[in-house]
This record gives C-alpha cells, sequence and structure tokens, in this order.
C-alpha cells in the first residue's frame, strides 16, 4: 500500500506568508523561509507555493524570494502564481522548483497549455482548478482573477487539462478555504473518477482524521491543506507543524 502524500500549501503576498478564508481575509502568518525551515526538520512530503496577488494584480514575479525558498527546501517544491509565458517557467525551473502550478493563463489559453506540457514535459505541469458553489448551489470552475471561464463545468473542464497533457491536476474547493470544516468527499470524488492523472485535493483540513478520509475513500492522490498546517486551537493561533512519519505512515488505501 502507498504512503499518503500530504502537503501544506504556503501562500505568498508581497514576500510574506498568509492564510486566506474562501480566498479572502489574507491573515499574516509569518515570514515563508522560517516556515520551510521547519517543514525541513519535520522531514515534510513536499510544498507548493502560491504567490496569491501575482495573477491578479498582473504582478511580477518575485524571482529572488522564490530563489531563496528553493535554496532553503530540502524537499521537491512547486511554484504558480504570476506565470503568463513559456520563458517564466524556464527561469523558475532554474531556480531549483520541480514542478510548475498554473490556474489563469490556462483559462485564458489552450495554446499556452499545450505549449507548455510540449516544452517542460507532463510530470512538470500542474493545473490549479478553483471550484466555487453559485448563488444556486451549483459548483463551477471559479476565476479568482475574474476572468471568464469557458468551460465552467468542473467535470469537463478537468478532462479538458487531462486531454490537453496535463500531469497532475489540483482541486481548490474556494467554499471550504480555511474553513477547517473538512473536505467534500462527494466533490474529490466526482472530480478524481472523472480523470486518470493524479488529483490533488485542497480546501477544508482540520485534522488527520479528514487526510486519512481523502485518502482512503476517494481516488485523489494527493491532499494539500493551509490552514490545518500553520494554525493550532479554537483561537487559531499561528504554529507551524506537520503529521509525524509514523502518522502518515499509517494513512493508506
Amino acid at each position: 500500500m502507498n504512503r499518503a502524500r500530504v502537503i501544506p500549501i504556503l501562500l505568498l503576498q508581497n514576500g510574506g506568508l498568509y492564510k486566506t478564508v474562501k480566498f479572502k481575509e489574507p491573515k499574516y502568518v509569518g515570514d515563508p523561509l522560517n516556515a520551510v525551515k521547519i517543514f525541513n526538520e519535520k522531514q515534510c512530503d513536499e510544498i507548493i507555493l502560491l504567490d496569491i496577488l501575482a495573477s491578479k494584480k498582473n504582478n511580477e514575479i518575485n524571482y529572488n524570494l522564490i530563489q531563496e525558498i528553493a535554496t532553503e527546501c530540502f524537499m521537491p517544491l512547486a511554484y504558480g502564481g504570476g506565470i503568463r509565458n513559456i520563458n517564466e517557467i524556464e527561469k523558475i525551473l532554474k531556480l531549483g522548483v520541480e514542478k510548475i502550478v498554473i490556474n489563469s493563463a490556462f483559462i485564458q489559453s489552450c495554446d499556452f497549455l499545450k505549449v507548455a506540457v510540449k516544452e517542460f514535459a507532463t510530470s512538470t505541469i500542474v493545473a490549479s482548478v478553483d471550484i466555487k458553489k453559485n448563488i444556486w448551489g451549483k459548483q463551477l470552475v471559479y476565476s479568482h482573477s475574474d476572468q471568464k471561464v469557458p468551460i465552467s463545468d468542473p467535470v469537463e473542464y478537468l478532462k479538458f487539462l487531462e486531454e490537453n497533457g496535463v500531469g497532475e491536476i489540483m482541486i481548490n474547493d474556494v467554499d471550504r478555504d480555511g474553513t477547517m470544516m473538512g473536505y467534500d468527499i462527494d466533490l474529490i470524488n466526482k472530480l478524481s473518477n472523472s480523470v486518470n492523472v493524479p488529483v490533488i485535493a485542497a480546501g477544508g483540513c482540520r485534522d488527520l482524521k479528514d487526510i486519512k478520509d481523502v485518502y482512503t475513500r476517494t481516488n485523489a492522490s494527493a491532499i494539500a491543506a493551509g490552514s490545518f498546517f500553520v494554525f493550532h486551537g479554537k483561537h487559531r493561533a499561528v504554529l507551524i507543524r506537520y503529521p509525524l512519519p509514523e502518522e502518515i505512515n499509517m494513512i493508506k488505501k
């Protein structure tokens, strides 16, 4: 049986580490370099680093910060945020990042998606998909940068990404982001069963039981979270943590 992949998502904003609730209300939780050092000590599996303003505000990519973090990071590192062209992907990979996470640019351009996969291989490109309920309660693909979404049905969009060569897909449940109310097992099941590429589930993690539920009750290949790794207790005190190796070893399909 395979060991569960448990991945912290670190959100960057203006060089600091933040955590959001439903993609809003960013709360400062510390310095990203310090967080990475702690995750190194705790033998973390891998890390996903996302700049939450780069695409929304059309900001320049902070290559210096990415390089600092990649140099300090002893585990596989994925980066996303503000990536718009092939040259930027190449530059980020040369800094020591293993995977590239792209969301908005793939919504904008199918051609960019195809070229990125062709240039850097399927295993390097991760598509990030944000999903949010509309006013009638239907879950749809959501653009945090207010772009028009050409394929709004989540299942259809995941199939489109798979058909165009994406090697891994991360699904973000916007309605559960930062709430620590547990994952939407039905949503994760529906989406992870709709494609044959690995799916990372994110949004709502509260505890190890939630992680185990996703890993044993769905076809998701990895579980990602934010608040679970940076907050502790009912008052959400900032505390960087990660499950012990023996705790993760117990989570098996």
